[in-house]
């Protein structure tokens, strides 16, 4: 039985000398930058090898190729972050003469029209049907047809005669997809390398599947607001447009043509959707930018078309793409599920990033576990005297007074703390995972709560099995927002996913994404983007997998929960989660 007093222990633990962080514990920052970054940060392979050095890690072959690979991108990143802010520059200047002309040959056209006696003459009240013509666009269905369609591509060459073409994207260097199986390194690997990147590009973010796949949605959903149906059509009748010295006929065809801009812009939503994905919205200047992306998968058609369209808009802007997966590229989509698009952003993957595979069959997290500190089992009186002893330890350590707390979600949702003290939460197991609730909820519980106690975990089999995939669900998101986690379980890590009430868990159905009623309409756009029939596509992000697919699933969630109770995961606590980093 552990000691009650490791815990404290171990949350006490601090980085805070400046050789602690350049001995390479740094590594596993996720998106969260230091206010001083170090003027020469160390590379990936520096880190990996002092950290196997020290003996916190064991030396191998394997990762060591994947670290060599990272550092080889490492060191190609500061000459491309500034090749980068120079293509932006003169992309901006390119946008600005190109908007320029497009207003002057706009005004052209309206004025040869007027001349041409196209319109009659405006009375006295030209204002005023102006102004009926702003608030009845708001309802109109623009069908503008060819003749509109025409005249914007004529325009558009024209615009290229004019100004050139549009500035060419500097080559990125190739990025990584790194696959193997469960706890082989590749999280570890490329959150060293996410770490040592900081300080060197300004935009760069790290995902896990869930987290994109609910920014994806989220984005969708502030797009929509700002540009779709609903918002007022006085935002589309430009002020330069209002301020021109003529005619109010003039004006109201030039209103039409840049309201049919906008709206073939509104079209395509994915594409609008990765051009903010990344941007760090608290820098003015752009550069280059780099997404670090998790257990990347193609779990239904929604998750196939979404990732497709952002993920090949970020890569032929580029984007430097790092990503994990326990698959193969040509073998994420076993089901072969809208393959016509899967095989285009395959080839497009395969072009900007090297694909390298990790063949270690060791599970380093079972290596470096070797008491299960904060894992108790089974559910007798000794283990929950324990863990009651755990719970008031930590509570009194962190002071304040035991309360319940409610959590924002999203789409105006919530999700309630029964048991919250000063970043210390606890729950019992069918609380979290017994309701309809998904990865959005434990998001929003791993973000705020460094230190979470579940008592009361079941052995996992058919029986529970909506239970057991909120579970998997719950275990990724605790574990990549670095949470400490203490818990009560009826049986040992190795045999939680082998319980047989019912049978097995091979049928189990995959992670569950919640979805808003006002989310549909936003599934439906991207939908349509891949030329899919909305009727034939799932309703909510339901995963369909395979029996191997759902083996990966319970072989992570093991694994993780194992990683969970090493020293070097527990030391990385109070400086890797959020939590701590808001209360400076």
């Amino acid at each position: 039985m552990p000691n009650v007093s490791q815990i404290s222990t171990v949350l006490r633990l601090g980085f805070s000398s400046k050789r602690r962080l350049s001995n390479g514990l740094h590594f596993v920052a996720r998106s969260y930058s230091t206010s001083d970054p170090p003027k020469q940060p160390s590379g990936p392979l520096k880190n990996y090898t002092k950290l196997v050095e020290q003996g916190r890690l064991q030396h191998d072959p394997y990762q060591e190729k994947v670290v060599s690979a990272f550092e080889n991108l490492f060191g190609r990143l500061e000459h491309f972050e500034k090749q980068m802010e120079d293509y932006h520059v003169r992309l901006a200047e390119w946008e600005k003469k190109r908007e320029e002309e497009r207003r002057k040959l706009m005004v052209e056209e309206a004025e040869k029209k007027e001349d041409d006696g196209m319109w009659a003459s405006v009375n006295k009240h030209g204002q005023k049907l102006l102004g009926r013509w702003v608030l009845g666009r708001r309802q109109m269905n623009v069908e503008p047809g060819v003749g509109k369609w025409v005249s914007y591509l004529n325009r558009e060459r024209k615009l290229d005669s004019i100004v050139g073409s549009r500035p060419a994207v500097p080559p990125a260097p190739k990025g990584l997809y790194i696959y193997g199986n469960v706890g082989c390194g590749k999280t570890m690997l490329m959150d060293m390398f996410y770490g040592a990147t900081d300080g060197i590009i300004r935009h760069r973010q790290r995902f896990h599947f869930h987290e994109a796949m609910l920014k994806i949605n989220e984005q969708m959903h502030k797009y929509w607001k700002e540009n779709g149906a609903e918002k007022p059509t006085q935002y589309s009748i430009s002020s330069w447009i209002m301020n021109l010295p003529v005619d109010e006929k003039v004006k109201e065809w030039l209103a039409g043509e840049e309201f049919y801009k906008q709206q073939l812009q509104v079209k395509h939503i994915l594409p609008a959707v990765a051009d903010k994905f990344l941007v760090d919205q608290q820098s003015s200047k752009k550069g280059a930018s780099i997404l670090c992306f998790d257990e990347i998968q193609t779990v239904d058609v929604f998750a196939i078309v979404a990732l497709s369209g952002i993920m090949s808009r970020l890569l032929t802007t580029g984007t430097v793409l790092v990503a994990t997966s326990n698959r193969a590229p040509r073998e994420l989509n076993q089901d072969g599920m809208q393959k016509e698009i899967f095989d285009k952003f395959i080839s497009k993957l395969e072009k900007h990033c090297e694909i390298i595979s990790i063949g270690s069959e060791v599970d380093y997290r079972r290596v470096a576990a070797k008491n299960s500190v904060h894992y108790l089992w089974p559910l007798n009186d000794a283990v929950l005297e324990e863990f009651e002893k755990m719970w008031r330890q930590v509570t009194d350590q962190y002071g304040g007074e035991i309360t319940s707390a409610t959590l924002p979600v999203m789409f105006g949702r919530t999700v309630e703390v029964p048991e919250s003290c000063s970043g210390v939460a606890r729950f019992t197991f069918e609380y979290l995972c017994g309701r309809p609730v998904g990865a959005a909820d434990y998001i929003a519980v791993a973000k705020n709560y460094h230190t979470i106690f579940i008592s009361d975990i079941p052995a996992m089999s058919m029986e529970i099995r909506d239970k057991a995939r909120r579970f998997i669900t719950l275990v990724d998101e605790l574990y990549n927002h670095h949470c400490c986690l203490v818990s009560s379980a009826e049986t040992a890590i190795d045999e939680l996913f082998q319980g047989t009430a019912e049978g097995t868990l091979f049928d189990l159905e995959s992670f569950q994404f919640e979805t808003e009623t006002e989310d549909s309409r936003l599934r439906r756009d991207v939908l349509a983007e891949g030329s899919i029939s909305a009727a034939g596509s799932p309703s909510s992000i339901v995963s369909m997998l395979s029996g191997e697919e759902e083996m990966f699933a319970f072989a992570r969630a093991a694994s993780r929960l194992i990683e969970m109770q090493t020293p070097l995961y527990l030391e990385g606590v109070r400086f890797l989660h959020p939590y701590f980093h808001q209360q400076k």
